[in-house]
């Protein structure tokens, strides 16, 4: 996939508003998914952090800048908004994207739609400085908030747990933390959980759009099955990121276990829809019901929850069976 694609398939991922639901343990009757949600993550969270005006950054033109004044921040690059907050700048944090709600965050004002720039709720906030990554848009709204005095600085994207260490640096050097970074870094050290036997499929599933997807290489999810003990189907076989649903890839990868997103998850029904998808009952996942759903604006952030999050898909994978 090119990358191109690859953001056009995660902002839409990202589009999807986060919603919760309840853990139940693996049965071969399960009658519901196992969900893993923004409220039960418990955020790595620094003291806080004295602002140095001065950080280096780079500006949305790729030009080296200096940041001038970091005392009001509006976060919409994704999965920046808590790592703000975990530097032990939650005070300095005015606003954020719709897809950041984890506890550390959801009490700030959300000033995107979907994933589309608000001008209006930036500019409500009265920001000094505006965090964006290349997936944020309209040029036309970043070009409005830029004429009204706010200074806007560019992050880099985050598509897999190693870019999540450069990525803090990067966010703490642009707010003048620096030796924050080295101590958030050391906190959320990722280690990959060793390696079972269990398969997983992630379905991108957009059922009010028909659009049903396996993940592959590159997906992010891939990263995040890895490193917490299991193997990705798609990976496995070799297919890109985002890849058309068949049942016979379906059937062929034998996933033991699918993971899916919550509000995609209801988007087809809930689990009961989901098995009635071509193929899904005919594998072992689908016969035994073992559903990981992930609220959708945590599994692809690559941010300071990313830790917490494959903590808890490692706890729910080991209660699953393998084939």
């Amino acid at each position: 996939m090119t990358k191109t694609a690859r953001l056009a398939a995660l902002l839409a991922i990202l589009s999807l508003a986060a919603c919760s639901g309840s853990n139940s343990v693996i049965e071969s009757q399960r009658t519901d998914a196992i969900f893993i949600t923004s409220k039960q993550i418990s955020a790595t969270l620094l003291p806080a952090a004295e602002t140095v005006v001065g950080g280096s950054a780079t500006n949305m033109n790729g030009e080296k800048t200096v940041v001038k004044d970091p005392s009001r921040i509006v976060s919409v690059a994704s999965g920046a908004a808590e790592i703000v907050v975990a530097l032990g700048l939650g005070a300095n944090l005015v606003g954020r994207d719709i897809a950041s709600d984890s506890p550390a965050v959801n009490n700030v004002a959300a000033v995107t739609d979907a994933h589309a720039l608000s001008v209006e709720k930036v500019l409500a906030q009265k920001p000094t400085l505006l965090i964006i990554d290349e997936q944020t848009g309209p040029s036309e709204s970043l070009s409005a908030i830029s004429k009204a005095g706010v200074q806007i600085i560019q992050i880099q994207s985050a598509w897999k747990i190693s870019d999540i260490a450069p990525r803090i640096t990067q966010i703490a050097n642009a707010l003048g933390v620096p030796a924050q970074a080295n101590k958030l870094n050391r906190e959320l050290l990722i280690q990959d959980q060793p390696l079972t036997q269990l398969k997983v499929a992630f379905l991108y599933l957009r059922g009010t759009s028909s659009i049903y997807l396996l993940g592959g290489k590159g997906s992010g999810a891939d990263a995040m099955i890895r490193a917490a003990g299991a193997n990705d189907v798609g990976a496995s076989a070799g297919l890109g990121a985002f890849t058309p649903l068949t049942p016979e890839a379906l059937s062929k990868s034998a996933p033991d276990v699918l993971l899916v997103m919550t509000k995609g998850l209801a988007s087809v029904g809930g689990l009961q829809g989901l098995l009635q998808l071509p193929g899904v009952a005919q594998t072992p996942a689908g016969k035994y019901k073992q559903v990981v759903a992930v609220d959708d604006g945590l599994l692809l952030a690559f941010g300071a929850d990313t830790k917490n999050i494959i903590e808890r898909l490692t706890a729910a994978f080991s209660q699953m069976r393998t084939s």
